[in-house]
């Protein structure tokens, strides 16, 4: 984590994987809709024609939605009058040219827009999972304010969304407009409190990693020793670490079930852990589901009546050992 910016990085990533693209949560297109109706109800689509979008391996994508209120798409490499990125830039090894790239689509008199999932959310819920091999950046919006005053670009406008705890929305200019609105300032003046900014506070993120592993293997341990059937939910690389961390095999969690056609009949990576489709929830029930994805809750338990229906029971797995 840089001392002078705040910008948090992975040192390096010797991974280079190969990421199945993940089906889209209804959470996720649920903000996605939420957030193109606040922008055009501020008026930052008012006279801009075009529209530019940096895609992510989250899956989704707001066109649709700006495409109902005016604005089409365009080009790659064309200039657009809205350039927007939702949870993409964070993928680049290389952050500067990858905001080089974005801020270089900007049309004149244009507005470029960044959602992040924000590191002073990671912090304060403990979401370690969250510092994984394939997400190459972590903000905060000071940091980003930083960076974006470094292509003569300047933070307009933020709204926050629920999203995976807290995220937020960004909206930047090259004009310089005077004084950021108030809810700008609000998140500096929050992550100035949190200590998002600052590596010392950071580093204790550590402590969670310790005690959040060790209590998820415990709370699977235990189950298992009194006969309990568990299997997981949501195989998305966060979970990767805390299974290796936990020390967790296919002797305490089964499987760990998918809604992904592409994942299926893979295991997690590292692990003996295999993927299954999700038929496994709707043929035979189990107790308990241990969910990987807290923001699905809603959506899995609708889409799986079958387990509560049989007497089990979806359990949030960053709720566990949480204090």
């Amino acid at each position: 984590m840089c001392s002078s910016c705040g910008l948090a990085q992975l040192v390096s990533d010797p991974a280079n994987t190969e990421e199945p693209r993940a089906l889209e949560p209804a959470a996720l297109a649920v903000q996605a809709a939420s957030a193109v109706a606040l922008i055009a109800g501020d008026g930052w689509l008012d006279g801009r024609a075009t529209v530019a979008e940096f895609e992510s391996p989250h899956g989704g994508s707001w066109l649709g939605h700006m495409a109902v209120r005016g604005p089409r798409s365009v080009g790659d490499g064309q200039q657009a009058d809205v350039v927007l990125d939702c949870f993409g830039m964070m993928h680049a090894p290389d952050q500067r040219a990858a905001l080089a790239e974005r801020t270089t689509r900007v049309a004149p008199g244009g507005v470029l827009l960044l959602q992040f999932h924000s590191l002073g959310t990671i912090l304060r819920l403990g979401q370690w999972t969250s510092l994984r091999h394939g997400h190459y950046a972590y903000y905060s919006t000071s940091a980003l304010e930083l960076m974006l005053r470094e292509y003569g670009f300047a933070l307009q406008r933020a709204w926050t969304f629920d999203l995976y705890g807290g995220t937020v929305l960004l909206a930047a200019t090259r004009e310089p407009a005077g004084r950021a609105h108030r809810t700008v300032r609000d998140l500096l003046d929050e992550e100035r409190r949190t200590g998002a900014a600052d590596p010392d506070s950071v580093s204790l993120l550590q402590y969670r990693v310790q005690r959040h592993s060790r209590a998820v293997h415990d709370w699977l341990r235990l189950r298992r020793d009194a006969g309990a059937d568990v299997v997981g939910y949501g195989a998305a690389s966060r979970a990767v670490a805390l299974l290796l961390h936990a020390g967790i095999d296919r002797g305490l969690l089964p499987g760990i079930v998918d809604a992904s056609p592409a994942k299926e009949g893979r295991r997690m990576p590292d692990t003996d852990i295999p993927i299954l489709g999700t038929s496994r929830l709707r043929s035979d029930p189990p107790d308990a589901v241990l969910l990987m994805l807290p923001d699905l809750m809603d959506e899995v338990r609708a889409a799986f009546p079958e387990v509560e229906r049989s007497g089990g029971q979806w359990v949030n797995v960053e709720t566990i050992g949480a204090r």
